[in-house]
């Protein structure tokens, strides 16, 4: 068990970059204007976040006790090719959703 002085030092410390991370953007250079480049490349942050949170459930779901399984990759790639072939957030994610849980529902 972690010592309740060191966990408490590990959480200020976290607490603390978080906020400096943040301050760097709003507060440091937030009345100026960024450059089109930084902006262009920033555009891309939701989408680089999101598959990064998902990726593990998907390859490595608790669930599963880290175990690869077939509906979870059937899911992963509707709400792929669904996405890519609509471009609407939503109804990948609705879709996904369908395929999985019929997918598990018919795997019993």
């Amino acid at each position: 068990m972690i010592d309740k002085t060191t966990l408490w030092i590990v959480i200020i410390g976290l607490g603390l970059g978080s906020f400096f991370l943040r301050f760097v953007f709003t507060g440091l250079v937030g009345h100026r204007a960024m450059p089109a480049w930084l902006l262009r490349h920033l555009r891309y942050t939701a989408v680089a976040v999101l598959p990064a949170l998902v990726a593990p459930q998907v390859l490595w779901p608790s669930a599963t006790s880290g175990e690869t399984d077939p509906a979870r990759l059937a899911a992963a790639a509707t709400t792929f090719a669904v996405g890519l072939i609509t471009k609407s957030v939503l109804a990948a994610m609705l879709s996904g959703a369908t395929v999985l849980y019929s997918v598990l529902y018919l795997l019993g």
